[in-house]
């Protein structure tokens, strides 16, 4: 029975993951058919001619489409079109509001230049003595650094998870120098979040490598100048 039970385990750790990252992109693969495929003439539609739908069909079409839209919007007469478009929108009382949030959190999520939660460190909260971790935005700008500046002088703005969902939290702006930077990545320390603590990243290995390949880097040269200052003089 014991070994029974450890074969489960084994197995269900080595399935689960699958089950659900497959489950996770059949039921989003599944949500953009429902989306695009009524709109797609019935001539163009493969579902038309086979007895079985397509699934993934809606889902290339969207891909060209956004292609096509960025493509034509690279040039004057799309960026005009798009020019004209925000305007209509930005006449709009409750519309306009809407849309430049969602247009500035798309920009910066996925802007290259962003360093948007490319690090990860950690803050004393709620209180001294507790530590939280917490995923590194960007230095604080606006109104909001000039105002706390004057307290808490060069501040960056972070974001705290929650656990077990690290999509809900809280942004902290915090002086830089109570933010310890860590070296773990942010995928690492969304495991971490998620897992409350029980994926912890292999700190310990990743630094002992490190260590012996430094040892091993500082004695080659010393092995050489060794070997060269035990050679006679000719």
């Amino acid at each position: 029975m014991t070994r029974l039970r450890n074969y489960f385990l084994t197995g269900f750790i080595v399935t689960a993951p699958l089950a659900i990252t497959a489950y996770l992109a059949w039921s989003m693969i599944g949500w953009v058919d429902s989306w695009v495929k009524p709109y797609i003439p019935a001539r163009y539609n493969p579902d038309t001619y086979l007895p079985f739908p397509v699934p993934g069909f809606g889902l290339i079409v969207a891909l060209i489409v956004i292609t096509l839209i960025g493509f034509l919007t690279a040039n004057i007469i799309g960026r005009t079109i798009v020019s004209v478009g925000e305007n209509i929108l930005g006449r709009m009382p409750l519309v306009r509001s809407v849309y430049r949030g969602l247009k500035q959190i798309i920009e910066t999520v996925l802007s290259e230049r962003s360093d948007t939660f490319k690090k990860v460190g950690l803050v004393e909260y709620p209180r001294k003595g507790l530590w939280a971790l917490v995923f590194i935005a960007t230095e604080t700008r606006g109104e909001v650094q000039a105002e706390i500046k004057s307290d808490a002088g060069e501040t960056i703005a972070v974001f705290l998870p929650t656990t077990p969902n690290p999509t809900s939290g809280y942004l902290l702006f915090v002086p830089k120098e109570d933010v310890i930077e860590l070296k773990m990545t942010v995928e690492e320390g969304a495991k971490l979040v998620i897992s409350a603590g029980l994926v912890a990243p292999e700190y310990h290995e990743r630094t002992k490598a490190l260590a012996e390949a430094a040892l091993a880097e500082g004695a080659q040269p010393a092995r050489s100048s060794r070997t060269a200052s035990s050679r006679p003089n000719r």
